[in-house]
Order: structure tokens, then C-alpha cells, then sequence
């Protein structure tokens, strides 16, 4: 295991299982979902378990848990689809790693796979950890290393705990004219949705194997449950070509089955996990030539409907307050004070990883937010003071 810790949040890694990232500990709090079949509390391997290389059908998969980054699109009909999970080289072969720590302080881990001969595909995986944040970046780079052309695009795959039905769930932002999602993978149905506001779909926790793309994605997705919400932040391409119907964002629910899945390779789910999915457009790629990924993931305590991620943090939907005005929650990810962009009003105190709730008044929602930190007197982009939802 490889470690990177800033004291808010512990990412934990490990190499040899296809460079899977399997822990994120907020203030001692778990929020990756990990296979406890496979690995102790500690991420070594049960009794009777060794972390190898394996192939096979999908009922074969040792599914670890955590975050990892395959090629898109998936599926076994020809060499133009990645077949896999499970898979030798990018998904469960060794990946060999190096970290350093840049000027600004933050903590980088490279992990770079093997060349893979069936996708021609060698994968970097790049994270940096910087002082006073809950949260972290990556950078994906998937690198042509064979004679011939091919076509992929970058997809990863971050595996959460869901929660029982009923509670928390994934919240999306969309294009508000046109909020289509498109059925993948459907095992036991395909996930339920809701318009959750303007421009955001909530799909709740619920019994069902199946995932949803979302081709109007804006570049934000959300994920609350067992105390915590992680969210993930991606630049969109609108004039690319996206995998899966034109996904650039995917939702995949899972719940324990006492029965395998025979349309899906025999699939037998025993947990409740949700798979939050970030992915780039299809890129053709020359021999030496690249494609390159970057997202952004942060954690904080609480799981409210989100409304809209920033850079300083993400914000819950507002309810009415008995004062006339009303609640608003941000969850933050830096540590500083929150004032209205444009007159520098101060709304509250903000600390890294944690909710501050905000009464307001009416006549402040939708203004500009920044978190100004207490270290750097730097601005980070907080949004905007979300509007009231029709009731």
C-alpha cells in the first residue's frame, strides 16, 4: 500500500491491483466502498486471497473496490470494445508507481500500467493531494503503444457503500433543456430517476443492477450516503463523441442477488455498491499519440440533496427558515470564510470536509459566492447561493 495524507483527507493505493486507489478516509471516516471478501480493514488480502493477474468471464472478476480506470467502451463483440472486467493488465495487473511533492506543497502518486496488446492501451494515473483540501485530482493519460491506430476513450470508475432505499443516492447536473438519460447494462432493470430542480437528475438508492448514462451531462456528479457525499468534477466536450449512447457521465446500482445474472456473464452481486463514472470522448489515436482525462473529487461530511458543485464546495437545496429567509447548506473544501462575491458580505466560517449552514435572506439567493481561505488569502469559486425550488 502507498499513502498520501494532507490530514484532512488519506488516500490509500495499491499498485498491484491494477493501480486501484481503495481508500479515502475523510477524518477517519471511510468513503470508498472496498471488498471486505478480499481485502482486511488494513487492504491486505484475506486468508487464502492473492492479489494476481486474472481473466476470465465476469462471475471470475475479484472485484476490489475503490477507484480505477479502464477504456471505453466496454463489451465482447469485437477488438473495438474493451472486454473486461476482468482483465490482465489494466484492471488487475501490477502497475508501478512513483510519488514527489511539488512546490506548492501537494502530494502526487503516478501509477502507470503495463502495455496492454488486446486495447494497445498503456494507462497513467496521476493523483495530487494539496494542504487544507478535501480533495483531490486526477489526471488520466492513455497512451497508443501499439503498431496500429485504434479508438478508446477514458473511463473511470469510482465504487461508493450505497445506502438502503429510501436515503441519499447520486444527483447529476444536465443540460436543463434537454435532461435525457439512456438505459446501460441492464441487469435487473435500470435505475429509477427524478428531476431534482433545474438542470440536476437524483437517482435514489434502490433496489436494482442496472446503470444509467446521462449524454447532457454538465460536468458535476454527486454521490451521499454513510454520513458522507463525494462529488467529481469533469470539463465536457460538446462537440465530442462520447461512448454508451453519448455518456459522459454514468450511474451503476447494485444490490445482493441470490442469483447470478446470466446476460451478464453470470454477475452475481453481494453487496450494495454504487459506481459513479466519469468518462472522456472517443479519441483516435496514432501509434505514440495520447488521450488525456482530468477530474477533480472532493468529500465532506453530510448527505443533502445536492444542487450545484464548486470548486470551494457543493451546496444542498435551501428550505424555508421561520426568520422569512432560508437554510442554505454548504458542504466545503477548503477552510476560510464565505462572503458574497460582488460586496464581500460575510455568510460564515467554512472548514474543509464539513457542512456550515447559512440563514439568509431571500434577497441573496442566486449571488456569487467565493470561500476566501485562511492561508492564502486566495478566492475559490463558491457558485451561487442556490434559488428556492418550486413546491
Amino acid at each position: 500500500m502507498v499513502w498520501l495524507d494532507n490530514g484532512i483527507l488519506r488516500l490509500g493505493f495499491l499498485p498491484a491491483a491494477g493501480g486501484r486507489l481503495l481508500s479515502v478516509v475523510l477524518r477517519g471516516q471511510e468513503t470508498l466502498w472496498r471488498n471486505s471478501a478480499l481485502l482486511d480493514a488494513a487492504l491486505h488480502p484475506v486468508s487464502g486471497q492473492r492479489i494476481e493477474p486474472h481473466d476470465g468471464p465476469m462471475s471470475a472478476w475479484s472485484n476490489y473496490g475503490g477507484d480505477k480506470t479502464w477504456p471505453a467502451p466496454q463489451g465482447w463483440s469485437g477488438p473495438g470494445e474493451w472486454a473486461g472486467p476482468p482483465d490482465p493488465v489494466l484492471d488487475s495487473g501490477p502497475y508501478r508507481w512513483e510519488t514527489r511533492r511539488d512546490p506548492s506543497g501537494a502530494a502526487v502518486i503516478t501509477l502507470t500500467s503495463a502495455d496492454d496488446p488486446r486495447s494497445g492501451l498503456r494507462i497513467e494515473r496521476e493523483f495530487t493531494v494539496s494542504p487544507g483540501e478535501s480533495a483531490y485530482r486526477v489526471r488520466l493519460v492513455a497512451t497508443n503503444t501499439g503498431a496500429e491506430p485504434v479508438r478508446w476513450a477514458l473511463w473511470n470508475v469510482t465504487q461508493r457503500a450505497a445506502g438502503d432505499p429510501g436515503g441519499g443516492g447520486v444527483w447529476v447536473g444536465v443540460d436543463p433543456a434537454d435532461p435525457r438519460t439512456v438505459e446501460l447494462a441492464v441487469g435487473t432493470g435500470a435505475p429509477t430517476y427524478d428531476l431534482a430542480g433545474a438542470g440536476v437528475i437524483a437517482v435514489p438508492h434502490q433496489d436494482v443492477v442496472g446503470k444509467l448514462g446521462f449524454p447532457t451531462a454538465s460536468g458535476w456528479l454527486a454521490h451521499a450516503a454513510g454520513g458522507s457525499t463525494t462529488t467529481q468534477v469533469v470539463e465536457v466536450d460538446p462537440a465530442g463523441e462520447y461512448p454508451d449512447e453519448g455518456s459522459r457521465v454514468e450511474v451503476w446500482m447494485e444490490y445482493p442477488l441470490d442469483h447470478p445474472l446470466p446476460h451478464l456473464d453470470d454477475l452475481q452481486p453481494s453487496s450494495r455498491i454504487v459506481e459513479v463514472e466519469v468518462l472522456g470522448p472517443l479519441v483516435d489515436l496514432a501509434p505514440g499519440e495520447a488521450t488525456e482525462l482530468t477530474f477533480r473529487c472532493a468529500t465532506a461530511r453530510g448527505e443533502s440533496p445536492v444542487r450545484a458543485v464548486a470548486e470551494a464546495g457543493h451546496w444542498s437545496a435551501v428550505t424555508p427558515h421561520g426568520t422569512g429567509g432560508v437554510t442554505a447548506s454548504f458542504h466545503a473544501y477548503v477552510d476560510g470564510v464565505l462572503l458574497l462575491a460582488d460586496d464581500e458580505q460575510i455568510l460564515g466560517e467554512t472548514r474543509a470536509g464539513e457542512p456550515t449552514e447559512l440563514v439568509v435572506s431571500r434577497a441573496l439567493l442566486g449571488r456569487p459566492v467565493v470561500v476566501r481561505e485562511h492561508v492564502t488569502a486566495r478566492n475559490v469559486p463558491a457558485g451561487r447561493l442556490p434559488q428556492e425550488e418550486p413546491a
